[in-house]
């Protein structure tokens, strides 16, 4: 099984702009949705950091003084305590802040708004780490920790803020604030940077998507339009590859028609010249070889010779006049009906009706002129010979290169299981050789021999 048969059919019979829309818009969708997560996340993080920031400046100014001269204590000072629950809350950011706890190294919590966890030591996490290494680390809406479970049991939006206190002179971290600040605006505003930033990078994608699927559809458009003038082309050159076949096959037999028609008029000449003049012939050189040898010979003698040379002199003239043609170079196709049409009306004194339709003025080459002139010729013959002249009819038509010549009488034509003779056998292969179509048919009542050739 090949990989073009396990191809859905649908796949292999869509066009390129078909094909690249799906894989284009997979792909761009993937594309978008991790660009847009990326985006997203950047800026939840450039937005909490920032707040982080403001939060933790205004709580170091706050704290430190308390936490520097407390900190070597296992629990809040009373004035520590007083300002952590009477003028903390009195302040803007105070009112903002739900709990809050101050750790000392080794995780003891020294102050908390939670008495119950004073003095107690929990494990490090991430951002307590990060904020003894010197960093500020914010959270927001993360997971609840063991010692963190009842602020996320609010269940309001917090963000937890992780700031380094830091000793005046010294710049050692003595001690770490860890904030729970509720901020339902942040959390709208991250929702709303989240929403802008999917709808830019989806409105940019689509844009995006649209503009390479209309150029890659114009192409699409163009291939298909250029496969079909291929396929056009190529389907034309197999049907003339057939008829260039056909046509060699009927010259070739043609030919090897014409090779026996030549033999079997050259017989038939043979035969009418030694049937008729040479008979006469003969009989002349006879009487004259017995008048040799009679002293006086008889007036009726002399007569019957000079009968004799003249109608081999009619018979040889008459077979002569056959076989050669008038002059036809350069006739136009009229010309040539009209002149093998006047040629059988000396000899047979029947009118013929003649009808010319053609436009303008065909070329025409030696052998075709030739070709026309003989099958008006044998045409005019055989309605005179089977049809007794009656209503005979020649018509040529020609036009959008093709021409057609018909010869039409109203006699009742050869036989069903008449063999054509040498003549229309000649015709046939004359129409052939030129690439051309050769016809003997009844039609409305009538015989017509015709024939058709490109010109």
């Amino acid at each position: 099984m090949t990989v073009r048969d396990a191809t859905p059919a649908f796949w292999t019979k869509a066009s390129l702009a078909t094909r690249f829309a799906v894989v284009g818009g997979l792909v761009l969708a993937v594309f978008m949705a991790l660009a847009a997560w990326l985006l997203t996340d950047r800026i939840r993080q450039v937005v909490v950091r920032n707040t982080a920031t403001a939060a933790a400046l205004y709580m170091d100014s706050f704290l430190h003084p308390l936490v520097e001269d407390h900190v070597a204590g296992t629990a809040p000072s009373p004035a520590m305590r007083r300002a952590l629950s009477e003028v903390l809350p009195a302040t803007e950011m105070g009112g903002r802040i739900l709990s809050y706890k101050v750790w000392t190294q080794g995780g003891v919590i020294i102050a908390a708004s939670d008495p119950d966890l004073i003095g107690r030591t929990f494990p490090l996490s991430e951002e307590l780490s990060q904020a003894w290494a010197g960093r500020i680390a914010a959270i927001f809406e993360d997971d609840a920790e063991e010692e963190d479970r009842a602020e996320h049991a609010l269940g309001m939006p917090l963000l937890e803020i992780y700031s380094p206190i830091r000793a005046d002179w010294t710049g050692e971290i003595i001690a770490v604030a860890e904030l729970y600040v509720a901020d339902p605006a942040l959390k709208a505003d991250l929702q709303a940077a989240r929403l802008t930033a999917l709808a830019g990078v989806g409105g940019g994608g689509l844009s995006l998507g649209l503009v390479l699927y209309a150029i890659v559809r114009q192409g699409s458009r163009t291939i298909d339009r250029q496969r079909r003038d291929l396929d056009r082309r190529l389907a034309d050159m197999r049907r003339l590859s057939e008829r260039n076949d056909l046509l060699r096959l009927q010259v070739q037999e043609a030919a090897g028609r014409a090779a026996a028609t030549t033999e079997g008029g050259l017989r038939r000449i043979g035969a009418d010249l030694h049937d008729g003049p040479a008979q006469d012939l003969a009989y002349a050189r006879l009487r004259l070889d017995a008048l040799a040898r009679t002293p006086t010979p008889a007036p009726d003698e002399m007569a019957a010779i000079q009968q004799a040379l003249d109608r081999a002199m009619a018979e040889i003239r008459q077979i002569s006049k056959g076989l050669v043609l008038p002059e036809l170079a350069h006739l136009p196709a009229e010309a040539i009906v009209r002149l093998a049409v006047e040629a059988h009306q000396a000899r047979v004194p029947a009118p013929v009706a003649v009808q010319l339709e053609t436009d303008g003025a065909p070329p025409l080459t030696p052998g075709l002129r030739i070709c026309l002139y003989r099958f008006v010729q044998e045409g005019l013959n055989n309605a005179a010979r089977h049809a007794g002249g009656a209503d005979v009819a020649v018509r040529l038509q020609g036009g959008a290169g093709m021409l057609r010549l018909t010869v039409s009488d109203a006699g009742a034509g050869p036989a069903a299981d008449h063999a054509p003779g040498l003549g229309l056998q000649g015709l046939r292969d004359r129409v052939e050789s030129l690439g051309g179509r050769f016809g003997l048919e009844r039609r409305c009542g009538r015989t017509e021999l015709w024939m058709e050739v490109e010109t």
